[in-house]
């Protein structure tokens, strides 16, 4: 039986049986590799993932899919998360976990963020995403979609895009173009984030103002001193300066405020 596709979980069930297979030649999944699936639906890519022989974790929100999941991969190799993986503990997943799915694009940005924050080896990302939304994350600074989500994936990823797949993939359509992005960590030293909250928040303030100069959108978190002192213009925009950039700022402002706390 064909589940029906929920609105309210986002559901675009893809059905294009060349586009399945584009993508895990992408993922080219090996045995031994910790292979995990997010959202895997009514099971299009979770066949094609299990017909490779490697074992496969699933995390799945909808319960009746849960429950055909189960009758349809039961066996070893296949472990079921039933759940909302925003909310589950990733640790769970066990150690350097390769993550692919078709990602919910109504909370698509959670995800990856979620990601960001709490898998700390993961050994790669192949993700079906809006193609807009694929765009932001491979930007780079001072092209028109480069953001907030871009910085923060690349500071701790490679962002490529793969390749486009288009509406009539899916059951039912979606009013959008789709793309395969590929995220691989970078190594630690490619981006220094001492602090990684002052990170994040130092990013999200820029962009939350990003037509205003960097030295009106950030002036509750950096004084004149750090713009001096990281030679960064204070003029700029946010969307003018790189991930290191960005990075660099961050270190300062964190530096500071640590010498801040420890006076008596």
């Amino acid at each position: 039986m064909t589940p029906v596709p929920r609105k309210r979980f986002g559901q675009h069930f893809l059905t294009d049986r060349a586009v399945l297979e584009r993508i895990v030649a992408a993922i080219d999944p090996l045995p031994g590799q910790n292979l995990v699936e997010i959202g895997p639906g009514a099971g299009a890519l979770t066949r094609l993932l299990r017909a490779r022989g490697v074992p496969l974790q699933a995390v799945e929100i909808d319960r009746d899919l849960c429950v055909q999941l189960r009758q349809e991969f039961a066996g070893d190799g296949f472990r079921l998360h039933e759940g909302d993986v925003l909310k589950l503990d990733l640790s769970l997943l066990g150690p350097a976990p390769r993550m692919v799915g078709n990602l919910p694009y109504n909370i698509s940005t959670p995800i990856l963020f979620r990601i960001w924050e709490d898998v700390r080896d993961v050994t790669d990302c192949h993700f079906m995403l809006q193609e807009e939304v694929v765009n932001r994350m491979a930007a780079k600074a001072n092209e028109p979609d480069y953001g907030r989500l871009s910085v923060m994936l690349q500071a701790r990823f490679a962002v490529e895009k793969l390749f486009v797949v288009p509406a009539s993939a899916f059951r039912p359509p979606p009013k959008v173009t789709s793309s395969i992005v590929r995220m691989l960590p970078l190594p630690p030293a490619a981006v220094t984030i001492d602090n990684s909250v002052v990170f994040a928040d130092l990013v999200r303030h820029a962009f939350t103002q990003r037509r205003k100069m960097l030295r009106n959108a950030l002036k509750d978190q950096v004084t004149e001193h750090d713009w001096s002192e990281t030679g960064i213009d204070p003029s700029a925009r946010p969307e003018n300066l790189s991930v290191s950039d960005f990075a660099r700022l961050a270190n300062r402002v964190a530096s500071r405020q640590g010498e801040t706390s420890m006076k008596p």
